[in-house]
Formats: structure tokens, sequence, C-alpha cells
């Protein structure tokens, strides 16, 4: 009995590691109407279906594959005239469009039918094979064969029902491979949509990639929108400061909170270049940071806003609101930031405490007051500003209201029918005083249009994300000018 049931162990895991040995070897070319892609299979990854273009660095990963498994299409030649007249004619050209869709589906369809009948082959006939060494040796050998052609089968089932992309296509994420994110945000540009019908978004995608292999040097961004960068919770990591620099690049920066650990003089000094990564710093304080480094910045040039308005040089107050790049900005301190005279401690027992209800409803109370004269308003921790946010869920704001917050170290974005809170994560990677977090260089980037009198429309919510270890950044873009109801999105 236990000789048989050690042959059902050895010819299975001998069909198994056959079966993904063929999964990850087996690579098809197949010609489309603009040109040829090579299709393979990445095991060992979140599920996705990954369209790359080798020659400008630049893809797009789809969710839909339930196996742990990247389902790669990697473009290898460009027929440049087709794509030419997709780049040009635009989701205007729906014939040729179609007939794109369909070439690319087919192949996909075809490569999934070969492979799997390789797989599910190779599981087969190595377990056999297993089971005729196993004969040899004495050992059962129609109780290997059954185990054999029972892998083979389960294996088949399992790519036939896990592996071919289903559910929704509609929400991708642009990458890039390298440091240089902004070749990222560039092509997600190129692929911006008009319109979330699923159609469509697949239209605007497939002529942002014809336009990016025509010309990948002269893609031109989102003309006359402005934009700012959403960043927080550095904790020191000063290494970090010229990845951030490169994203806040030409635009404002918008830092929500915990810059430093303690916020002691020499800390501030360490992270004076945030003052220099976009054209304006706005800020205000977190946990991690205090009074007297809030008041650094301020002395410095930054726009540091508090619940009290924004604070000057001389530690005066000015207006509760500002103008930054055609925004109404307000922001609110917060209330567990150091002091420089309890020796830059946390005012309480916790390093990371939580805000109580009290809290919670005297920033609810100071934000209504507030919400129908602001664009944006920034706040460190969520907790903080749950009610509130229940609150404006109920009752939707007058116009659209975008909360900035950070804290949690997670890029985030929820949005709601005039509400968006927005969370780039952590662009410290969690900080030095956390490496065992293994986060993401995590910031954000808001994409916006003026409207007439007071007040502008968010049109986009792009959440980038950077491995500090090997440098290659992802970015995901969010639509904020369409009608939403709740929902979370990481």
């Amino acid at each position: 009995m236990g000789r048989r049931v050690l042959t059902v162990i050895l010819v299975c895991l001998a069909s198994f590691g056959a079966g993904v040995t063929a999964l990850s070897a087996l690579r098809l070319e197949r010609s489309l109407s603009v040109g040829s892609v090579k299709l393979y299979v990445d095991p060992g990854h979140h599920g996705a279906l990954d369209l790359y273009v080798p020659l400008v660095d630049w893809g797009v990963r789809f969710g839909g594959v339930r196996l742990p498994v990247r389902l790669r299409v990697d473009v290898q030649r460009i027929d440049r005239d087709a794509a030419v007249r997709v780049a040009r004619e635009g989701t205007g050209a729906p014939v040729l469009l179609s007939q794109i869709k369909r070439d690319a589906t087919d192949a996909i369809a075809s490569y999934l039918r070969i492979l799997i009948a390789v797989v599910v082959g190779s599981a087969l006939g190595f377990g056999l094979l297993v089971a005729l060494a196993l004969r040899g040796a004495g050992w059962s050998f129609r109780t290997g064969a059954i185990a054999a052609v029972a892998s083979a089968l389960g294996i088949g089932v399992a790519l036939v029902v896990l592996l071919p992309p289903r559910g929704d296509l509609h929400a991708p994420t642009y990458y890039a491979h390298g440091p240089d994110i902004p070749r990222a945000l560039r092509a997600i540009e190129s692929a911006s949509s008009t319109s979330d019908v699923l159609g469509q978004e697949l239209d605007a995608q497939l002529v942002g990639l014809a336009r990016l292999v025509v010309a990948p040097g002269g893609r031109s961004q989102l003309t006359g929108h402005p934009q700012i960068t959403v960043a927080s919770d550095l904790h020191n990591n000063v290494l970090a400061i010229p990845a951030l620099q490169r994203i806040a690049r030409g635009f404002p920066l918008f830092f929500v909170g915990d810059l430093t650990d303690r916020g002691s003089p020499l800390e501030s000094q360490l992270t004076q270049g945030v003052l220099r990564a976009g054209t304006r710093l706005v800020f205000v304080t977190g946990n991690h940071d205090s009074d007297a480094s809030a008041q650094e910045l301020a002395d410095r040039g930054a726009i540091v806003l508090t619940e009290r308005g924004r604070l000057l040089r001389g530690g005066r107050f000015g207006p509760m609101i500002v103008r930054v790049a055609g925004l109404r900005v307000a922001g609110y301190g917060d209330p567990f930031r150091r002091r420089r005279a309890r020796g830059y401690l946390s005012p309480e027992a916790s390093l990371e405490p939580r805000a109580s209800v009290a809290q919670q409803d005297e920033f609810a109370a100071w934000l209504h007051g507030l919400q129908d004269k602001v664009d944006v308003v920034m706040v460190h921790e969520p907790g903080l500003a749950a009610k509130a946010i229940a609150d404006l869920r109920a009752s939707p704001p007058a116009h659209p209201l975008v909360l900035l917050v950070g804290h949690t170290h997670r890029a985030e974005i929820q949005i709601d029918d005039g509400l968006t809170v927005l969370n780039g994560g952590t662009i410290g990677a969690g900080g030095t005083g956390n490496l065992d977090e293994k986060a993401p260089i995590g910031a954000a980037r808001m994409i916006y249009a003026p409207v007439s009198g007071d007040g502008v429309a968010p049109l986009a919510a792009d959440l980038v994300e950077i491995d500090p270890g090997n440098g290659s950044a992802t970015a995901r873009r969010y639509r904020l000018d369409v009608a939403h109801t709740s929902q979370a999105r990481k």
C-alpha cells in the first residue's frame, strides 16, 4: 500500500514538473494585421495578460488571468504603414481596429490551444516514463499510469479554466522597465480614452500604441491640462529624493506629511531636497513631523497649511485657503505631530496613535465649513477624515472635491460621485526605519482642468510605484471625469 502511494506521489510530481516546464518553454510567433507578436507564459506572478513593446520599453497589463502566471504578448515587428494609419485616424478607424482585435484574439486563442495540448502531452508523457522506470524497479505500472493520466487531465482542466483572460479589462496598468518613470506616464497619456466603455477603451489603447511606435519621442502630454504630484511618508529616506524629484519635475508637489521621523533639526537638514522637487512645495504635517520642521519649511518658502490657515514666517498664520496652480487648497495639520518643546517625542504612548472620535468630529466640522470653497484638502491620516468622508458620501459636495491623504504606506484611490480620496503610498518606501515593510516607492499625479468660475474638474489620477530594488516602474491611471459609484482601488 505504501509503495502505491509513493508511486502516485512520484508520478504526479513528475507530471506537474514536466507540465510547468512545457508551460514556461513554449514560445510561438503569430502574425497580425499590423505586425507580428511572440506569445509565451511567465509563471510565478500575479495572474495577468501583458502586452509589451520591447522597441520602446513600454507595456500594458490587464488582470483577468486566474492562474499565477503572466500571459505575455510581446510585439516583435510593426507594419509601419498600418501603424501610421491607426495613429492618424484614431478611434475613427473602426474596421482596422476591429481587425487588429480579431487578429489578436485569434492569435491568443490559437496559442492557448497549442499550449494546453503541449503541456498536457508533456505531463502525460513524462509521467508515463516515470511509471515505466518505477516498473523496472518492481513497482506497479498500472498505478503509475493512472496517476499520470489523472495528473495530465487535471493540469489540462486547470489551464482551460484558469489561464484564458476573463473579466474586466478596463483598468490596465501601464509600465516601463528601468527608473525613468516619465516614459511610462507619457505612454499613459498617449493611451488616454474618452469613454469607459470597454470596446472604446481598447480602441484608444491600440491607437496610443500605434502613436507610441510611430513617434516614440514626440508624444504630447495632455495639452492645456495642469497637473500636480502627490507624495507622502518619506520618513528620512534621502535616497528616494532623486526619484521624487524626477516624478515631480515641472509640477507643484503636494506632500501629505511624514517627511521626517521626528521632525528634528538634523532631519530637516537631510530632507531639504524636497523643497526643490517641484515648482512649489505644498505641505501638511504628519504624526512624524514637528512644529519646528513645519516652521522651517515655511521660512524657506514652502506653502505649509494648517487647520488655522497657512503658516507664515515667524509663526504667524495667513489665509485658510490658498491658490496653487489654479486649485483652491486647504490643509489640516496632524494632531499628533511632534513638538520641539517636548524633545520631538510622540505626544502619545503609541508611536502610531489613532484619531479619537472627538478629533474626527473636529475635522469633519472644520471641513464642513470649507467644502464648498475648496478643490483640494490635505490631511495626513485617513482615519482622522473617516467621519468627514462618510458624511460626504452620504451628501455629496456641490462640486468635485479631492482629499489627499497618506500614513498607510499603501497607494490607493477611492472614487465616489463628487469625492476622490487619493493616497500615493510611501515615497520613501516605508522609510529607513521600516525596511522590513518592503514597500515600493509610491507617489501619485492628479490631472485636472479649470472650469468656468471658481473650481476645477479633476480628469484623471495616476498611481505610480517604483521598485526600490531594480528601478522598475508601474503607473495605473484612474479616470475621475465620469460618474462612479463608491469604489476603492489599489
